[in-house]
């Protein structure tokens, strides 16, 4: 999907303290396999336990418009994506934030797909404001926080760590700092199970019973399914997903300067994006992820944000946006650097 008018006016994100993961070892909440094996530093951890993911991205999104230099009146949509439980039953998440962030009274929704939830919203967006001529602007939010009693952030799905935290994107068919060329998004439904815990007409619950085991889920499906089927699909609709972004925006992989990729582990980055797309960590945000850990649906948010502020990109870089989710899909964007935004502060 090619853009002609779609431009990010601003990022924000809020993040809560990181926890050293050498502190995790010693207090045995980590095994040193897990930090070996994820490459990890730290990873960012909410210590108030009244801390709700609503409130992140509302602060987060709080800092997206300020740098804007807008109050949100002119937001004509407003999507806010997670991967966990937000704190309350049938509750609009999205309309608490948009009650605190923005002075709008325009279409507020939830997109729920998992870990590619953030690129998914920003497909979604971009797609309403070019169809609807009344909408300028949209905002994008994201905040989980991953916490007992059913999520263990540290060994609920090995090779991956998860964090805490928020991020906002605020979208505007007339400017912006970037502008996203195109967008791509594949799905596979034949991976569904790979996710899945437990029978899908079985007992309604909100979260499983004990502590979610990912890798479980993994090996079952992969027992069934074969090693083999699943490697293949999973490489394919990835491969998929970044040969139409580049196309969308006319661009060869080599003409991207930097990769905002998933905040995987090291291993795991390695297995599903370094080395199928032939680029080392320098050119990715390994470097910052490894010492926030994965954000749920905003990892690509605030890599970009911190590609941005420290200077990384340059007017005139491309940067190629990956997001991948169980289910599964795989979702790339190209955005192309206009300007270095003025005035940003952290």
């Amino acid at each position: 999907m090619r853009f002609d008018h779609l431009y990010i006016a601003s990022l924000g994100s809020w993040l809560p303290s990181a926890i050293p993961v050498a502190t995790a070892v010693a207090r045995g909440a980590c095994s040193s396999e897990t930090a070996v094996r994820s490459g990890m530093e730290s990873v960012t951890v909410c210590d108030d336990t009244t801390e709700a993911p609503a409130e992140m991205a509302v602060r987060a999104a709080a800092t997206a418009l300020r740098r804007a230099g807008t109050n949100g009146a002119d937001v004509g949509l407003l999507l806010h994506s997670s991967l966990y439980d937000q704190g309350n039953a049938l509750w609009g998440t999205a309309s608490y934030v948009q009650r605190r962030a923005v002075r709008s009274t325009c279409p507020a929704m939830e997109i729920r797909q998992v870990s590619n939830g953030g690129m998914a919203a920003l497909t979604l967006a971009g797609s309403y404001l070019a169809a609807v001529p009344t909408a300028t602007e949209a905002l994008v939010t994201t905040a989980d926080r991953f916490c007992p009693p059913g999520f263990d952030r540290w060994r609920s799905d090995p090779g991956t760590v998860y964090a805490d935290g928020g991020t906002a994107m605020l979208l505007s068919r007339r400017d912006g700092f970037a502008r996203v060329r195109s967008l791509a998004m594949v799905s596979d439904p034949e991976l569904e199970g790979m996710h899945r815990v437990g029978d899908a007409f079985g007992t309604a619950e909100v979260t499983p019973p004990g502590v979610l085991d990912l890798d479980s889920c993994r090996r079952s499906y992969v027992d069934r399914a074969g090693m083999s089927f699943s490697v293949a699909r999973v490489a394919s609709g990835q491969r998929d997903a970044v040969k139409w972004a580049l196309a969308g925006a006319d661009v060869e992989l080599a003409d991207i300067a930097r990769f905002v990729l998933p905040h995987f582990g090291r291993r795991r980055l390695e297995t599903n994006c370094l080395r199928p797309l032939g680029i080392g960590p320098e050119r990715t945000t390994w470097e910052f992820s490894r010492r926030v850990g994965h954000l749920g649906a905003g990892d690509q948010a605030a890599s970009l944000e911190h590609l941005t502020l420290s200077g990384a990109l340059r007017p005139g870089d491309l940067c190629l946006l990956m997001g991948i989710g169980a289910g599964f899909t795989w979702s790339c964007a190209v955005v192309e650097v206009m300007r270095a935004p003025g005035g940003w502060t952290a």
